[in-house]
């Protein structure tokens, strides 16, 4: 039996692409959350660089407030592509780094990017 998305250039031969509404599970949805919000992509992007503390994000997006970027940071914990880690000492020191997931999402931004050059 052929696949009902085969024959239809760009779309993925899955069975999960046959449903009629947005489901949680689908992995589109997945991704979309992980980069949904104002600032999120651009947080990404500054830890697809390195390994960040959060005044060096500060520093690199200078016009993003401490909150929304205390929120990015603890929704991308959320879904799995960032990962904080507090170092012992005084002060406290913290580093934000992208986990294996999280840098996967490299190529995505890239692609949507190039998408929206067009």
């Amino acid at each position: 039996m052929t696949h009902p998305t085969v024959g239809h250039p760009g779309l993925p031969e899955d069975p999960r692409a046959a449903v009629a509404e947005p489901t949680p599970t689908c992995p589109v949805e997945i991704a979309l959350s992980a980069v949904q919000g104002r600032w999120t992509t651009l947080v990404v992007r500054e830890l697809l660089r390195g390994d960040r503390s959060y005044s060096e994000l500060r520093e690199a997006l200078p016009k993003l407030s401490d909150k929304v970027l205390s929120d990015r940071l603890a929704h991308l914990g959320a879904a799995g592509v960032v990962e904080r880690e507090r170092r012992p000492g005084w002060p406290p020191r913290v580093r934000y780094s992208l986990t294996p997931r999280g840098r996967r999402l490299g190529p995505v931004l890239q692609a949507l990017w190039d998408w929206g050059s067009l």
